[in-house]
Parts: C-alpha cells; sequence; structure tokens
C-alpha cells in the first residue's frame, strides 16, 4: 500500500494535470508522469495513469460532434499509434528504471523546445497519407517507453489546421488509444498491480475535478500566458527528471 502522504501527493498532482487538460486539452500524462516519477518508479507511475488517462481522454473524444469524421481521417495514425505502443512497451518492461526517467526527462524538454523555438512539422497537404502511419508509429514508441505521446503527436496534429474543437477532440482520441495500447500491453505482460490499479481509478475523481475547472477556467484567461508557465515549469520538470535519474544511475 501507498504511504498516505504519497497518496495525497497524488490526489493533488492529477487536479492539477486535469487542470491543464482542461485548459489546453492536452497535458494530464505529461505533467502527472513528470511529477509522479519525481517519487515512484516511471513504471509505477504510468500504472496509475491508466485509468484517470482514459476516462479524461474518453470524455474529450466524445465531446465535439466530430468523432466520425476524425476517425475516418486519423485511423492510420491511430492504428500505428496503437500497435507500436504495444511493441514498446515490451522494451519499458525490461528496461532499467533510471534509464526511462532520462527518456522521459527529454522528451518533456524536446516538448518544450519545440514550443519554445517555435518549430513545426511541415504543412502536410498531400504528405497526410504517408506521414499519418509514420507520426503515428513515432508516437507509439515514445508512447510506449515513456507513457507520453505529445512528440511528435501532439506537433502532428497541430499541423493538420483543424479548428480548436476539433485538435481538442482528435488530442482526446489519440490519447484514448494511446492508453489503451499501453493497458493492454502492460496487461499481457504480467506488470499490472491490483494495488496501483486501485489507486489508479481513484485518481479519476481528481483528474475529473482538475478537468471541469480547467474547462471553466479556459475561456476566463489568456491561454497564452497559461501556456508560457505551462512550459516554463514543464522544462524545469524534465531538467530536475534526467539530473535526478542520470546521478541515480552513479
Amino acid at each position: 500500500m501507498l504511504p498516505v502522504e504519497l497518496i495525497i501527493y497524488v490526489f493533488f498532482v492529477y487536479i492539477l494535470a486535469g487542470f491543464v487538460k482542461g485548459v489546453v486539452g492536452v497535458g494530464l500524462p505529461t505533467i502527472s508522469l513528470a511529477m509522479l516519477a519525481i517519487f515512484l518508479g516511471l513504471k509505477e507511475a504510468m500504472l496509475i495513469l491508466l485509468a484517470p488517462s482514459l476516462t479524461t481522454n474518453l470524455v474529450q473524444a466524445l465531446a465535439g460532434g466530430r468523432l466520425y469524421e476524425l476517425t475516418k481521417r486519423l485511423w492510420l495514425f491511430l492504428l500505428s499509434l496503437f500497435l507500436l505502443t504495444w511493441f514498446s512497451t515490451g522494451v519499458l518492461v525490461a528496461a532499467n528504471g533510471n534509464m526511462l526517467k532520462i527518456g522521459l526527462g527529454i522528451i518533456l524538454l524536446l516538448y518544450c523546445a519545440s514550443y519554445f523555438s517555435q518549430v513545426k512539422i511541415p504543412k502536410l497537404s498531400r504528405k497526410e497519407k504517408w506521414l499519418s502511419p509514420l507520426m503515428g508509429g513515432l508516437t507509439g514508441v515514445t508512447t510506449g517507453l515513456t507513457g507520453t505521446f505529445v512528440v511528435p503527436g501532439v506537433l502532428y496534429l497541430q499541423r493538420m489546421e483543424l479548428n480548436r474543437n476539433a485538435l481538442v477532440q482528435a488530442m482526446g482520441l489519440s490519447g484514448s488509444v494511446a492508453t489503451i495500447s499501453l493497458g493492454v500491453s502492460l496487461g499481457g505482460r504480467g506488470v499490472l498491480s491490483n494495488e496501483l490499479l486501485f489507486t489508479s481509478c481513484c485518481m479519476v475523481i481528481p483528474a475529473l475535478l482538475g478537468m471541469v475547472l480547467g474547462n471553466i477556467v479556459r475561456s476566463k484567461i489568456d491561454e497564452g500566458l497559461f501556456r508560457k508557465l505551462f512550459f516554463f515549469s514543464l522544462s524545469a520538470i524534465g531538467m530536475g527528471i534526467v539530473i535526478s535519474a542520470v546521478s541515480n544511475l552513479n
């Protein structure tokens, strides 16, 4: 059983992560894994992530009225995302935990760097047919190894010229597929823990609470300023994770 102090910490982490997701449409796995990996192993943090991530992503995916249209357009991306997430999780199970934390930290720093440098994937136009499975596969690799699908998945979705609501729905759909694949793969490899799964189910409540609060705040604050604060904070967390994991290797 996790210590009471740690459970309380996890509870507030998921309120914060849900809040960020409610405001910008993405960030629950990124924030929760980054903050939990400081005190837990990445594998344990990913197990706790499963239920709140799937629930909030399904809520996001089902809202907006464009689910069929987005699924039809993104099916190659989603299929390769599912398959490569499942495959890469096999590496996660066998890999050194500190090396995985370093990978997570690097992914977070790359995500932040793409924001601050304004680096973007070129406009898709006719390239979408072959870029979708490629980007889905690459995103599946990073999801399976680190639990977060922001690089290059979110960057790719942002270049699809979707309106704001459709983009949020597309990120929810992609996050749902990634989380299902992660759960199926971890379950199939026998690493699911009943204790951590119970904790994961309990964290659905604070995640949804935070998401509701974020949705309310979204229309009342400057999203650009919030994004800057988000990425500055994420950069600091990413550097902290890398430094901590490297020192543990020694």
